[in-house]
């Protein structure tokens, strides 16, 4: 079975630098699996590869959609699918980086992406919600007790989403996910990066300050301006700010809620890839130049 590598772990455990040597080593290219890097425009908020570290190595699903455009895990996998092809027939082996834990689930496990949302019903979901708590979750144990079963019943936005795809498909989500969810047909070779966690979090901030002497406010600024669709303004930074600019929260207030965001994210990402097996795990603590993050990577690797 063809093999593919991933190097996986959470938002700035130093995971960019690294790939670009590993690539280089390995005479590869990297597939990001960041769900927010592939929106064009946002580059400082999402921690992108610079301009230097992409002229050194081929970067596929980076900068492929406008803000104004959806973009599904469905699509996600259908547009590497041919870009991992394509380096297997050049006897390259594929290079997949990132922390989005979904795209990676995608990839590993196969993912269900179903009918694409429908907000009028998503909103009219959620104004029953509202009239009467629980009711979302009771309808759902009535129409599919299985998907149902397998989320939380105070997991609104799961439980949204599951009778979106079962009013919209007109059959069960839990029988649809069981019939079309197919993991990609390589061998994964899955390497995570770790950090002490109090290392971890004071890096997350330094990262954050220099966003912002980097220009986020005028991207989010820029952002805005173009009209976006739901989820770039979602984004961790992004949404803060815009918050800031319809006068909600003042700006001390959004860099603090953004740090406060970036470390829950990181442990979520943590609890993601619990889920995950097989991962060789590296711990990184205490090591703030690539070049040694690289070297612990080619020990695993060998």
């Amino acid at each position: 079975m063809k093999q593919v590598i991933i190097l996986l772990g959470p938002t700035g455990v130093g995971k960019t630098g690294a790939s670009i040597l590993l690539a280089r080593a390995l005479n590869t290219e990297i597939i990001s699996a960041d769900s927010m890097q592939i929106y064009r425009g946002m580059d400082i908020g999402t921690a992108k590869p610079s301009r230097e570290e992409r002229s050194a190595v081929q970067h596929h699903m980076i900068d492929i959609v406008d803000p104004t455009e959806p973009f599904s895990a469905g699509q996600y996998i259908s547009t590497i699918t041919p870009v991992i092809e394509d380096l297997h027939s050049k006897g390259k082996m594929p290079l997949i980086v990132g922390g989005t834990g979904l795209y990676i689930k995608a990839v590993t496990r196969g993912i269900f992406s179903g009918p694409s949302a429908d907000w009028d019903l998503r909103e009219e979901l959620l104004s029953l919600e509202e009239a009467e708590h629980g009711s979302l979750y009771a309808y759902l144990l009535k129409i599919d007790p299985d998907a149902a079963a397998r989320i939380d019943c105070n997991d609104t936005r799961r439980i949204v989403r599951a009778l979106e795809v079962c009013l919209k498909s007109e059959d069960k989500m839990s029988a649809l996910q069981e019939r079309l969810t197919k993991p990609l047909p390589y061998d994964f070779i899955k390497i995570g990066l770790t950090r002490e966690r109090k290392e971890l979090y004071k890096m997350i901030e330094s990262r954050i300050d220099r966003m912002i002497s980097d220009g986020l406010i005028e991207e989010v600024r820029e952002l805005i301006r173009k009209k976006p669709d739901r989820t770039p303004l979602q984004a961790i930074g992004y949404k803060e700010i815009a918050s800031c600019m319809s006068g909600e929260i003042s700006m001390d207030e959004a860099i603090r809620l953004i740090k406060r965001n970036t470390r829950r994210y990181a442990k979520r990402q943590f609890s993601w890839f619990k889920k995950e097996e097989g991962i060789k795990w590296i711990d990184v603590s205490g090591m703030h130049q690539k070049e040694e993050v690289f070297g612990e990577i080619m020990k695993a690797l060998e």
